[in-house]
């Protein structure tokens, strides 16, 4: 985008904002800016300890709670003069010794810290370590290990730029044992295996792991379920899965593994039905079938129930079943969002977890299951959300009857006019939109008077694993029907103007953008975030090819027709939507060259459209001053085409 261009309009929106009473965006963000973010609950197995990751000024720290009303109190002291960076808690089986990361004693290295009657950190490891968890007799504590390595784990940050001969140069992530009284490190799990999560049996004496071999980067997707012996590490797989698997537990009594399984776009974005596997190997049974929405994690009690996070028409709930799947009872559920669950296995319905909705930013609640579930903290609790309500919506679609998502209202709606509306598409295409408290474009165009449409159509969680497969070779054709439906339901529910509407996405929802603005025009105004423009060549760009073959049912070089028939380049010539396209110049799983194909595109063919690529990021945009650069860009966009 040339400076001058980009100068005015910017110009214009602040114009427009001064004109019409709108907050600054500037102010917007920095009210964003004000909710603490909470990354992680652990609860202890007989309920009594509550213990939570939170931010602190210029990093994040481990806290404590005894329930019910208990003072809370933080792990460790402030390193110094500098904020610490910590992680992961997690109680020792007692409940008296909370175990968690943190790099206080060695700034910028995680290492195993223990809070109880003793603090203090137990290991000197350097590399990347992650999801300590204490053996059942509290002597050890396994973790993920990436020995050596600086390099954070994950598609989602920045790759290293390729240099000299490209090849399979990547790191593995094993499981570790560490004793509690020496701090001494051993490594388990094979070198040849990428571990992404784990759990011990009951004995202690192996894990249940969840590896694939070779990238854990790009083969997730292959990943099978282990069996890892803690002495020997030696390893046998006892289940190949078809699709996709997270979070294994293993059973109190030993028999069997607990998985989730189903079509997942996104290691770490869980969602599916739960399978229990045989320790010993022999065929996995489905004991939800009927699931009516998506399992996204599980534990077990020490009952030998399952509890599990579902996310289920828009509702979040923890449930309760029998090891068979024979009857399950919902202890708890509202529209809201629910994050880091965690079960106390020997108490009766007792969890804790992060909890948020559209109108009230996150806390921690911890405690009995139930309509009064108390929060545990009061951190956010005077942050007012920039938006005006929110209203769940369902419409019918060509396929399906029930197509859910909702509607965010701007503040002060006046019934008497017409607003302009932006359908926000998520990414995935294995996700969903979640009632979480608003950030990023879903708080800021709100604020700018914009209503905003979140729908989740096929192939997103909420309505059923085969609702979640119903866009397999058909990316972009299903799902871009659904959401043109809720654009109708929209207009009905509230007073937006039919002719006034934008759509903005991120990843898939990049792609379902370049995807739209080929296939109809309906929408008057784009933004496209890290989007796929042809299908055919991101195969061969991107550093997670994996990923695709569960959706597309072969490779690209097999069945070239089928990558072809959903890539917007192939319809190209049919676009008439003026398109912002975003980049980061290091993005793994969506290369740049995609973006500056479909840009190359528009512009030659005379298409209004701008290219912005922001140096040194990754998948996910992350420094600040180029989260509110996008932000203030999409407004400019929109209020360009949009707003009148």
């Amino acid at each position: 985008m040339k400076l001058k261009a980009a100068a005015m309009l910017l110009l214009t929106t602040v114009s427009l904002a001064a004109q019409t009473g709108r907050p600054s965006i500037a102010n917007v963000m920095a009210a964003l800016d004000r909710v603490q973010a909470f990354r992680a609950t652990a609860m202890s197995s007989d309920g009594r300890m509550v213990a939570w990751i939170g931010d602190v000024p210029g990093g994040s720290a481990a806290f404590l709670r005894e329930l019910p009303s208990g003072e809370i109190r933080r792990a460790t002291k402030q390193a110094g003069s500098r904020a610490a960076r910590e992680q992961d808690p997690a109680w020792s089986p007692d409940g008296r010794t909370l175990a968690y990361l943190s790099d206080a004693d060695t700034p910028g290295q995680l290492q195993i810290c223990l809070a109880g009657a003793a603090q203090r950190c137990v290991t000197k490891i350097k590399g990347q370590v992650a999801r300590p968890a204490w053996s059942p007799d509290g002597q050890r504590i396994a973790v993920l290990y990436v020995a050596g390595s600086s390099q954070q784990t994950g598609a989602l940050v920045a790759h290293k730029p390729d240099s000299g001969v490209v090849g399979e140069d990547f790191e593995e992530q094993r499981i570790a044992i560490v004793d509690v009284a020496s701090g001494g490190v051993r490594e388990i799990s094979p070198a040849s295996l990428y571990v992404y999560d784990y759990d011990w049996s009951p004995d202690g004496k192996a894990f249940v792991a969840e590896a694939t071999e070779g990238s854990g980067t790009n083969n997730y997707w292959t990943a099978q379920l282990y069996v890892v012996q803690a002495d020997s590490g030696e390893t046998k797989s006892i289940w190949k899965p078809p699709l996709q698997i997270a979070g294994p537990r293993w059973s109190p009594d030993g028999r069997s593994i607990a998985v989730i399984h189903g079509i997942m776009s996104d290691e770490g974005a869980t969602g599916g039905d739960i399978y229990l596997v045989p320790a010993q190997g022999g065929p996995a049974k489905n004991v939800t079938p009927n699931l009516e929405g998506s399992a996204r994690s599980l534990a077990w009690t020490a009952k030998n129930e399952i509890v599990f996070d579902e996310f289920m028409d828009g509702k979040s709930a923890i449930m309760r079943m029998t090891a068979s799947g024979a009857s399950r009872t919902a202890l708890w559920t509202a529209e809201q969002q629910i994050q880091y669950v965690s079960i106390a296995s020997k108490a009766d319905a007792a969890a804790s977890a992060v909890v948020q909705s559209f109108a009230k930013a996150p806390e921690v609640y911890a405690g009995p299951l139930g309509p009064s579930w108390p929060a545990q903290t009061q951190t956010n609790t005077t942050i007012a959300p920039v938006t005006g309500p929110s209203k769940m919506l369902h419409w019918r679609s060509d396929t399906y009857s029930n197509v859910q998502g909702w509607l965010l209202y701007p503040a002060n709606v006046d019934p008497s006019r017409k607003y302009p509306m932006v359908v926000s598409i998520h990414g995935g295409p294995s996700s969903a939109h979640y009632p979480n408290f608003p950030q990023r474009w879903h708080a800021v165009l709100p604020s700018q008077g914009y209503f905003v449409l979140l729908p989740n159509p096929r192939g997103s969680y909420g309505s059923g694993e085969a609702f979640t497969q119903a866009n397999v070779r058909d990316f972009g054709y299903g799902d871009l029907r659904d959401i043109v439906a809720g654009v109708d339901a929209a207009v009905k529910a509230a007073p937006i103007d039919p002719e006034r509407v934008g759509i903005v996405g991120w990843s898939y929802g990049g792609y379902m953008s370049m995807w739209a603005v080929t296939q109809t025009n309906r929408f008057k105004a784009a933004v496209a975030g890290a989007g796929i423009a042809n299908w055919q060549s991101y195969y061969g760009q991107n550093k997670i090819d994996q990923w695709m073959m569960p959706f597309f049912g072969a490779s690209v070089y097999d069945k070239p027709e089928i990558y072809a028939r959903s890539s917007p380049i192939a319809f190209i010539k049919q676009a008439k939507t003026p398109t912002l396209v975003l980049h980061g110049d290091r993005d793994s799983e969506v290369p740049t060259p995609q973006g500056y194909e479909f840009w190359h595109a528009l512009k030659t063919l005379k298409v209004p459209t701008e290219l912005v690529v922001y140096q040194d990021e990754g998948h996910a945009i992350l420094k600040p001053d180029h989260v509110r650069d996008i932000e203030e860009r999409l407004v400019a966009w929109f209020d360009r085409y949009l707003m009148r």
